[in-house]
Protein backbone atom coordinates (compact mmCIF):
# COMPACT_ATOMS: atom_id res chain seq x y z
CA UNK A 1 0.00 0.00 0.00
CA UNK A 2 1.04 3.62 -0.39
CA UNK A 3 1.80 5.46 2.83
CA UNK A 4 0.77 9.07 3.28
CA UNK A 5 3.16 11.86 4.23
CA UNK A 6 2.69 11.34 7.97
CA UNK A 7 3.33 7.61 7.65
CA UNK A 8 6.53 8.25 5.71
CA UNK A 9 7.71 10.70 8.36
CA UNK A 10 7.04 8.16 11.12
CA UNK A 11 8.92 5.51 9.14
CA UNK A 12 11.93 7.74 8.58
CA UNK A 13 12.06 8.75 12.25
CA UNK A 14 11.84 5.26 13.69
CA UNK A 15 14.14 3.80 11.01
CA UNK A 16 16.87 6.30 11.85
CA UNK A 17 16.56 5.61 15.57
CA UNK A 18 16.59 1.84 15.00
CA UNK A 19 19.71 2.01 12.86
CA UNK A 20 21.59 4.44 15.10
CA UNK A 21 20.57 3.34 18.61
CA UNK A 22 19.16 -0.19 18.45
CA UNK A 23 21.06 -2.08 15.75
CA UNK A 24 24.51 -1.51 17.35
CA UNK A 25 23.42 -3.22 20.60
CA UNK A 26 21.05 -5.89 19.23
CA UNK A 27 23.53 -8.79 19.22
CA UNK A 28 24.99 -7.86 22.62
CA UNK A 29 21.66 -7.70 24.47
CA UNK A 30 20.51 -10.92 22.80
CA UNK A 31 23.62 -12.76 23.96
CA UNK A 32 23.33 -11.41 27.51
CA UNK A 33 19.50 -11.67 27.61
CA UNK A 34 19.59 -8.08 28.87
CA UNK A 35 16.47 -5.93 28.79
CA UNK A 36 17.29 -2.65 26.97
CA UNK A 37 15.97 -0.18 29.56
CA UNK A 38 17.73 2.87 28.14
CA UNK A 39 16.55 2.55 24.53
CA UNK A 40 13.04 1.55 25.59
CA UNK A 41 12.90 4.72 27.70
CA UNK A 42 14.10 6.76 24.71
CA UNK A 43 11.38 5.21 22.55
CA UNK A 44 8.89 6.41 25.16
CA UNK A 45 10.27 9.92 25.00
CA UNK A 46 9.76 9.83 21.23
CA UNK A 47 6.11 8.87 21.64
CA UNK A 48 6.47 5.25 20.53
CA UNK A 49 5.13 3.78 23.79
CA UNK A 50 1.81 5.56 23.40
CA UNK A 51 1.40 5.34 19.65
CA UNK A 52 -2.41 5.20 19.53
CA UNK A 53 -3.08 7.02 22.81
CA UNK A 54 -4.87 10.37 22.21
CA UNK A 55 -2.72 13.47 22.56
CA UNK A 56 -4.88 14.76 25.43
CA UNK A 57 -3.79 11.70 27.43
CA UNK A 58 -0.12 12.19 26.61
CA UNK A 59 0.10 9.93 23.60
CA UNK A 60 1.14 10.40 19.99
CA UNK A 61 -2.42 10.07 18.68
CA UNK A 62 -1.35 8.05 15.63
CA UNK A 63 -3.25 5.38 13.71
CA UNK A 64 -2.79 1.62 13.51
CA UNK A 65 -0.92 1.89 10.20
CA UNK A 66 1.69 4.08 11.91
CA UNK A 67 1.90 1.59 14.74
CA UNK A 68 2.55 -1.31 12.35
CA UNK A 69 5.24 0.75 10.60
CA UNK A 70 6.97 1.39 13.94
CA UNK A 71 6.98 -2.29 14.92
CA UNK A 72 8.17 -3.40 11.48
CA UNK A 73 11.07 -0.94 11.37
CA UNK A 74 12.27 -1.83 14.88
CA UNK A 75 11.98 -5.56 14.15
CA UNK A 76 14.19 -5.22 11.08
CA UNK A 77 17.13 -4.72 13.43
CA UNK A 78 15.98 -6.23 16.76
CA UNK A 79 13.05 -8.49 17.50
CA UNK A 80 13.42 -8.09 21.25
CA UNK A 81 12.95 -4.32 21.13
CA UNK A 82 9.99 -4.72 18.78
CA UNK A 83 8.31 -7.27 21.04
CA UNK A 84 8.71 -5.07 24.13
CA UNK A 85 7.20 -2.08 22.33
CA UNK A 86 4.40 -4.16 20.79
CA UNK A 87 3.37 -5.87 24.02
CA UNK A 88 3.27 -2.56 25.90
CA UNK A 89 1.28 -0.74 23.22
CA UNK A 90 -1.24 -3.33 22.13
CA UNK A 91 -1.61 -5.62 25.14
CA UNK A 92 -0.78 -3.25 27.97
CA UNK A 93 -2.11 0.13 26.86
CA UNK A 94 -4.84 -1.30 24.59
CA UNK A 95 -7.17 -2.64 27.32
CA UNK A 96 -7.05 0.68 29.17
CA UNK A 97 -7.62 2.61 25.97
CA UNK A 98 -10.68 0.59 24.95
CA UNK A 99 -12.22 -0.51 28.24
CA UNK A 100 -10.80 1.75 30.94
CA UNK A 101 -12.85 4.36 32.79
CA UNK A 102 -11.97 8.05 32.47
CA UNK A 103 -10.35 7.90 35.90
CA UNK A 104 -8.26 4.83 35.02
CA UNK A 105 -7.13 6.34 31.74
CA UNK A 106 -6.12 9.65 33.31
CA UNK A 107 -4.29 7.87 36.11
CA UNK A 108 -2.21 5.48 34.02
CA UNK A 109 -2.08 6.34 30.31
CA UNK A 110 0.02 9.53 30.48
CA UNK A 111 2.76 7.69 32.36
CA UNK A 112 2.51 4.66 30.08
CA UNK A 113 2.63 6.76 26.90
CA UNK A 114 5.70 8.70 28.02
CA UNK A 115 7.67 5.60 28.99
CA UNK A 116 7.62 6.38 32.70
CA UNK A 117 5.78 3.09 33.26
CA UNK A 118 5.41 -0.10 31.26
CA UNK A 119 2.18 -2.10 31.36
CA UNK A 120 2.07 -5.90 31.13
CA UNK A 121 -0.81 -8.10 30.00
CA UNK A 122 -1.60 -11.16 32.09
CA UNK A 123 -3.78 -13.71 30.29
CA UNK A 124 -1.68 -16.86 29.87
CA UNK A 125 -1.31 -19.35 32.73
CA UNK A 126 0.53 -22.67 33.14
CA UNK A 127 -2.67 -24.53 32.19
CA UNK A 128 -4.29 -21.80 30.08
CA UNK A 129 -2.35 -20.96 26.95
CA UNK A 130 -4.21 -21.58 23.70
CA UNK A 131 -7.16 -22.47 25.93
CA UNK A 132 -7.20 -19.01 27.50
CA UNK A 133 -10.63 -19.70 28.97
CA UNK A 134 -9.04 -22.30 31.25
CA UNK A 135 -7.99 -19.56 33.68
CA UNK A 136 -7.32 -20.80 37.23
CA UNK A 137 -6.52 -17.44 38.83
CA UNK A 138 -9.47 -16.50 41.07
CA UNK A 139 -10.79 -13.17 42.36
CA UNK A 140 -13.25 -13.19 45.27
CA UNK A 141 -15.28 -10.23 46.47
CA UNK A 142 -14.23 -8.94 49.87
CA UNK A 143 -16.17 -5.93 51.10
CA UNK A 144 -15.76 -3.14 48.55
CA UNK A 145 -12.81 -4.82 46.88
CA UNK A 146 -11.48 -8.10 45.56
CA UNK A 147 -8.84 -10.64 46.66
CA UNK A 148 -6.88 -12.31 43.85
CA UNK A 149 -4.98 -15.60 44.04
CA UNK A 150 -3.17 -17.39 41.22
CA UNK A 151 -0.35 -17.04 38.71
CA UNK A 152 0.36 -15.97 35.14
CA UNK A 153 3.04 -17.23 32.75
CA UNK A 154 5.01 -15.93 29.76
CA UNK A 155 4.32 -12.31 30.61
CA UNK A 156 6.24 -9.83 28.44
CA UNK A 157 7.93 -6.89 30.23
CA UNK A 158 6.91 -8.49 33.55
CA UNK A 159 10.03 -7.58 35.54
CA UNK A 160 9.97 -3.94 34.42
CA UNK A 161 6.26 -3.08 34.40
CA UNK A 162 4.58 -0.84 36.95
CA UNK A 163 1.04 -1.97 36.14
CA UNK A 164 -0.45 -5.32 35.18
CA UNK A 165 -3.71 -5.92 33.33
CA UNK A 166 -4.78 -9.46 34.17
CA UNK A 167 -7.75 -11.80 34.18
CA UNK A 168 -9.26 -13.82 37.01
CA UNK A 169 -12.31 -16.04 37.42
CA UNK A 170 -15.04 -14.21 39.35
CA UNK A 171 -17.94 -16.62 38.69
CA UNK A 172 -16.96 -20.17 37.81
CA UNK A 173 -20.53 -21.19 36.95
CA UNK A 174 -20.77 -18.65 34.12
CA UNK A 175 -17.66 -20.03 32.39
CA UNK A 176 -15.55 -17.92 30.03
CA UNK A 177 -18.37 -15.83 28.61
CA UNK A 178 -19.43 -14.20 31.84
CA UNK A 179 -17.28 -15.55 34.59
CA UNK A 180 -13.89 -13.93 33.92
CA UNK A 181 -13.07 -10.34 34.87
CA UNK A 182 -10.11 -8.08 34.06
CA UNK A 183 -8.27 -6.26 36.85
CA UNK A 184 -5.58 -3.60 37.14
CA UNK A 185 -2.89 -4.52 39.67
CA UNK A 186 -0.06 -2.16 40.56
CA UNK A 187 3.39 -3.60 41.05
CA UNK A 188 3.78 -2.68 44.73
CA UNK A 189 0.46 -4.24 45.80
CA UNK A 190 1.05 -6.54 48.83
CA UNK A 191 0.99 -10.22 47.87
CA UNK A 192 1.92 -9.52 44.25
CA UNK A 193 5.35 -10.54 42.94
CA UNK A 194 7.24 -11.31 39.73
CA UNK A 195 8.47 -14.88 39.55
CA UNK A 196 10.92 -16.82 37.43
CA UNK A 197 12.42 -15.10 34.39
CA UNK A 198 12.35 -17.39 31.35
CA UNK A 199 15.52 -18.34 29.45
CA UNK A 200 14.30 -18.36 25.85
CA UNK A 201 15.41 -19.53 22.41
CA UNK A 202 14.79 -16.14 20.83
CA UNK A 203 13.65 -12.63 21.75
CA UNK A 204 16.17 -13.07 24.52
CA UNK A 205 16.46 -9.39 25.43
CA UNK A 206 12.69 -9.13 25.80
CA UNK A 207 11.80 -9.75 29.44
CA UNK A 208 9.48 -12.71 30.01
CA UNK A 209 8.52 -13.90 33.50
CA UNK A 210 5.81 -15.27 35.76
CA UNK A 211 3.40 -13.27 37.89
CA UNK A 212 2.46 -14.59 41.33
CA UNK A 213 -0.54 -13.46 43.37
CA UNK A 214 -1.14 -14.51 46.95
CA UNK A 215 -4.09 -12.78 48.64
CA UNK A 216 -3.64 -9.69 46.49
CA UNK A 217 -6.26 -7.20 47.65
CA UNK A 218 -7.42 -4.57 45.15
CA UNK A 219 -10.19 -1.95 45.39
CA UNK A 220 -13.36 -2.12 43.29
CA UNK A 221 -11.90 0.68 41.12
CA UNK A 222 -9.34 -1.87 39.88
CA UNK A 223 -11.92 -3.71 37.79
CA UNK A 224 -11.22 -2.96 34.12
CA UNK A 225 -14.45 -2.77 32.14
CA UNK A 226 -17.45 -4.65 33.46
CA UNK A 227 -17.38 -7.60 35.85
CA UNK A 228 -17.65 -10.80 33.82
CA UNK A 229 -16.56 -9.31 30.49
CA UNK A 230 -12.81 -9.71 30.93
CA UNK A 231 -12.40 -12.71 28.63
CA UNK A 232 -14.50 -11.19 25.85
CA UNK A 233 -12.61 -7.90 26.07
CA UNK A 234 -9.21 -9.57 26.10
CA UNK A 235 -10.09 -11.55 22.96
CA UNK A 236 -10.87 -8.26 21.22
CA UNK A 237 -7.47 -6.93 22.28
CA UNK A 238 -5.78 -9.97 20.70
CA UNK A 239 -7.45 -9.18 17.37
CA UNK A 240 -5.49 -5.92 17.26
CA UNK A 241 -2.38 -7.43 18.79
CA UNK A 242 -2.10 -9.84 15.90
CA UNK A 243 -1.47 -6.91 13.59
CA UNK A 244 1.60 -5.97 15.60
CA UNK A 245 2.91 -9.55 15.73
CA UNK A 246 2.40 -9.76 11.97
CA UNK A 247 4.32 -6.50 11.56
CA UNK A 248 7.06 -7.84 13.83
CA UNK A 249 7.36 -11.00 11.71
CA UNK A 250 7.41 -8.87 8.57
CA UNK A 251 10.23 -6.75 9.96
CA UNK A 252 12.32 -9.79 10.91
CA UNK A 253 11.80 -11.29 7.45
CA UNK A 254 12.64 -8.05 5.68
CA UNK A 255 15.78 -7.57 7.78
CA UNK A 256 17.00 -11.11 7.07
CA UNK A 257 16.16 -10.84 3.37
CA UNK A 258 18.00 -7.55 2.93
CA UNK A 259 21.07 -8.88 4.73
CA UNK A 260 21.11 -12.09 2.65
CA UNK A 261 20.54 -10.12 -0.57
CA UNK A 262 23.53 -7.86 0.08
CA UNK A 263 25.66 -10.82 1.14
CA UNK A 264 24.83 -12.71 -2.07
CA UNK A 265 26.13 -9.80 -4.14
CA UNK A 266 29.50 -9.88 -2.36
CA UNK A 267 30.18 -13.56 -1.63
CA UNK A 268 32.22 -15.19 -4.38
CA UNK A 269 32.13 -18.93 -5.08
CA UNK A 270 33.26 -20.83 -8.17
CA UNK A 271 34.57 -17.60 -9.66
CA UNK A 272 31.42 -15.47 -9.39
CA UNK A 273 29.14 -13.94 -6.79
CA UNK A 274 26.59 -16.40 -5.48
CA UNK A 275 23.79 -14.04 -6.60
CA UNK A 276 24.54 -15.34 -10.09
CA UNK A 277 23.41 -18.87 -9.18
CA UNK A 278 19.80 -19.78 -9.88
CA UNK A 279 19.34 -21.55 -6.55
CA UNK A 280 20.14 -18.31 -4.69
CA UNK A 281 18.10 -16.20 -7.12
CA UNK A 282 15.01 -18.32 -6.51
CA UNK A 283 15.37 -18.09 -2.74
CA UNK A 284 15.59 -14.31 -3.01
CA UNK A 285 12.67 -14.17 -5.44
CA UNK A 286 10.48 -16.27 -3.15
CA UNK A 287 11.45 -14.17 -0.14
CA UNK A 288 10.65 -10.87 -1.82
CA UNK A 289 7.33 -12.19 -3.13
CA UNK A 290 6.23 -13.48 0.28
CA UNK A 291 7.35 -10.31 2.03
CA UNK A 292 5.30 -8.18 -0.35
CA UNK A 293 2.25 -10.41 0.16
CA UNK A 294 2.57 -10.22 3.95
CA UNK A 295 3.01 -6.45 3.75
CA UNK A 296 -0.28 -6.08 1.89
CA UNK A 297 -2.15 -8.34 4.32
CA UNK A 298 -0.83 -6.64 7.45
CA UNK A 299 -1.44 -3.08 6.33
CA UNK A 300 -4.85 -4.01 4.93
CA UNK A 301 -5.88 -5.29 8.35
CA UNK A 302 -4.46 -2.13 9.96
CA UNK A 303 -6.51 0.07 7.61
CA UNK A 304 -9.60 -2.00 8.38
CA UNK A 305 -9.04 -1.50 12.11
CA UNK A 306 -8.58 2.25 11.69
CA UNK A 307 -11.81 2.63 9.75
CA UNK A 308 -13.80 0.62 12.30
CA UNK A 309 -14.39 -2.50 10.22
CA UNK A 310 -15.87 -5.08 12.59
CA UNK A 311 -14.34 -7.87 10.49
CA UNK A 312 -10.75 -6.66 10.93
CA UNK A 313 -10.02 -9.48 13.41
CA UNK A 314 -10.62 -12.06 10.68
CA UNK A 315 -8.12 -10.29 8.45
CA UNK A 316 -5.58 -9.75 11.23
CA UNK A 317 -5.67 -13.49 12.00
CA UNK A 318 -4.88 -14.31 8.37
CA UNK A 319 -2.16 -11.66 8.27
CA UNK A 320 -0.55 -12.88 11.48
CA UNK A 321 -0.69 -16.52 10.37
CA UNK A 322 0.83 -15.85 6.97
CA UNK A 323 3.45 -13.34 8.12
CA UNK A 324 4.72 -15.46 11.00
CA UNK A 325 5.11 -18.62 8.92
CA UNK A 326 6.55 -16.57 6.05
CA UNK A 327 9.17 -15.15 8.44
CA UNK A 328 10.28 -18.66 9.37
CA UNK A 329 10.78 -19.55 5.70
CA UNK A 330 12.60 -16.34 4.82
CA UNK A 331 14.94 -16.36 7.83
CA UNK A 332 15.67 -20.05 7.27
CA UNK A 333 16.66 -19.37 3.66
CA UNK A 334 18.70 -16.34 4.70
CA UNK A 335 20.80 -18.67 6.86
CA UNK A 336 21.09 -21.05 3.90
CA UNK A 337 22.34 -18.26 1.65
CA UNK A 338 25.02 -17.32 4.18
CA UNK A 339 25.93 -20.97 4.69
CA UNK A 340 28.20 -21.57 7.67
CA UNK A 341 28.32 -17.86 8.43
CA UNK A 342 24.54 -17.82 8.73
CA UNK A 343 24.73 -20.46 11.45
CA UNK A 344 27.05 -18.32 13.58
CA UNK A 345 26.05 -15.59 15.99
CA UNK A 346 28.46 -13.16 14.34
CA UNK A 347 25.78 -12.60 11.71
CA UNK A 348 22.26 -11.31 12.47
CA UNK A 349 20.26 -13.80 10.40
CA UNK A 350 20.82 -16.49 13.04
CA UNK A 351 19.20 -14.25 15.67
CA UNK A 352 16.39 -13.28 13.34
CA UNK A 353 15.60 -16.96 12.73
CA UNK A 354 15.39 -17.63 16.48
CA UNK A 355 13.29 -14.52 17.04
CA UNK A 356 10.87 -15.34 14.23
CA UNK A 357 9.80 -18.60 15.85
CA UNK A 358 7.95 -16.78 18.63
CA UNK A 359 5.70 -15.11 16.06
CA UNK A 360 4.15 -18.51 15.26
CA UNK A 361 3.34 -18.99 18.97
CA UNK A 362 2.62 -15.65 20.68
CA UNK A 363 -0.84 -14.02 20.62
CA UNK A 364 -2.36 -17.22 19.31
CA UNK A 365 -0.41 -20.08 17.74
CA UNK A 366 -0.65 -20.78 14.02
CA UNK A 367 -3.10 -23.55 14.89
CA UNK A 368 -5.33 -21.12 16.82
CA UNK A 369 -5.23 -18.69 13.90
CA UNK A 370 -6.43 -21.45 11.61
CA UNK A 371 -9.28 -22.16 14.02
CA UNK A 372 -10.26 -18.48 14.06
CA UNK A 373 -10.10 -18.25 10.26
CA UNK A 374 -11.92 -21.52 9.55
CA UNK A 375 -14.65 -20.70 12.05
CA UNK A 376 -15.34 -17.48 10.15
CA UNK A 377 -15.28 -18.97 6.64
CA UNK A 378 -17.59 -21.82 7.71
CA UNK A 379 -20.24 -19.53 9.21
Amino acid sequence: MEFNENHLLVRETVRRFAQERIEPIAAEIDEAAKFPEETIRELGEMGFLGVCVPEELGGAGLDTVSYAIIIEEIAKVCGSHALGVAAHNSLGVGPLLYFGSDEQQKKYLPRAASGQMLISYGLTEPSAGSDAGGTKTVAVRDGDGWVINGSKSWITNASYAGLYVLTAVTDREKGTRGGITAFLVERDTPGFSVGKKEDKLGMRASDTAQLLMEDVRVPKESVLGEVGLGFKNFMQILDGGRISIGALALGLARGAYEYALNYSKERVAFGKTISKFQAIQWMLADARTEIEAAHLMIYDSAVRKDRGDKEFGFYSAMAKLYASEMAMRVTNNAIQILGGYGYCRDYPVERMYRDAKLCTIGEGTSEIQRMVISRRVLE
